[in-house]
């Protein structure tokens, strides 16, 4: 697939130019990586305009009336937690937002693999996604592995921030649930500092075996298994009062 393909692909769920001179600071790295195999290019020129999310506001209910609920996985990597979560739970929508185009290109072929059809993709930054999105309108909402910006200097790049926060807070319904999984200590303490004191969020956690041992309806993520900061996997869930 020739690269002008690609990038037109791309664009049905990018921000318009002006926008983009707007936006708040990058959460997350590079957006490309090594060249796509050509299955994963010809999914993102075949399946991925299927699955792309409409610019502008929007409604759940109106993608997908027959949802029971609507899940919102941020920065779904390489989409096995994404697709394994569709898969074991047809009737919810399930949204994703990545902005990593090597990301999208294996998501797409764990969907197009599963055959799953309640998955919904936006190819960008998450933030963008959440603003189109109105109030209450999400039961669950993934953060699993963020960028962890580990020095000093970067980590006002980190995408648990209060107005984030708050953002999310709005679109849970009443009872809804934040997962956040991190395997950097000090954005497991900044989690808790920034989420502990949005009123309108509260841990979950009863004792310990809590935050150190994946919930049950956990999926592994590759990522999760490289080991790559400085402890085991943490796991944080809030609930929307």
């Amino acid at each position: 697939m020739r690269m002008a393909s690609l990038e037109k692909a791309l664009r049905l769920t990018g921000p318009d130019d002006q926008a983009a001179h707007h936006r708040p600071l990058r959460s997350f790295g590079r957006v490309r990586g090594r060249a796509l195999k050509p299955r994963q290019a010809d999914l993102i020129s075949s399946l991925l305009p299927r699955l792309a999310l409409p610019p502008g506001p929007l409604h759940p209910r109106d993608l997908a009336p027959w949802a029971h609920e609507t899940w919102l996985e941020i920065g779904f990597g390489g989409g096995e937690h994404l697709a394994g979560q569709a898969a074991r739970n047809p009737d919810v929508l399930v949204l994703g937002a990545e902005p990593f185009v090597n990301g999208l290109g294996s998501a797409l072929r764990h969907i197009a693999e599963g055959g799953l059809t309640n998955v919904r993709l936006h190819a960008g930054d998450a933030r963008e996604l959440i603003a189109a999105l109105p109030d209450a309108s999400l039961s669950r909402v993934f953060i699993l592995f963020p960028d962890p910006w580990p020095k000093t200097r970067h980590q006002k790049r980190r995408l648990v921030q209060p107005d984030f926060v708050q953002e999310i807070a709005r679109l849970l319904s009443p009872d809804g649930t934040l997962r956040i999984a991190t395997d950097w200590a000090d954005y497991a303490d900044q989690c808790l500092r920034v989420i502990t004191a949005t009123p309108s969020l509260t841990w979950t956690a009863q004792c310990a075996d809590d935050w150190r041992n994946p919930p049950a309806d956990h999926i592994s993520t590759r990522y999760e298994l490289k080991r790559l900061g400085d402890c085991g996997p943490i796991f944080l869930e809030f609930a929307r009062l």
